[in-house]
């Protein structure tokens, strides 16, 4: 459920196109009913890799990072959601607030 299941291990940058979303395909796959973050560096978010996420049309987004013990889930009513990056803003601010 949690593994990509893309065909032969592609992220979604070779197999999709991102018309209404202002995240990355990049080194993100797709599990069932999520997308799983393959290369956190390639995809340029803050993130751990194996972690589940999706977003919505109005910005919404959640994921859960099982590594840093951690579950976010962030609704609002931002439409269309690539008129402002607030995902990638609130990504940032979560993993800087985590202290070790």
């Amino acid at each position: 459920m949690g593994s990509n299941h893309l065909s032969n291990g592609v992220d979604l940058e070779q197999v999709a196109f991102g018309r209404w979303s202002e995240t990355q395909y990049r080194g993100v796959g797709f599990g069932l009913g999520f997308s799983v973050l393959l290369d956190p560096a390639a995809s340029q978010v803050s993130g751990s890799k194996g972690e589940l996420a999706w977003g919505g049309a109005a910005s919404t987004a959640f994921w859960i990072d099982k590594s840093e013990d951690l579950a976010v889930v962030f609704l609002t009513q931002l439409l269309p959601s690539s008129s402002y990056n607030v995902r990638r803003e609130l990504r940032t601010l979560v993993y800087s607030a985590i202290e070790d």
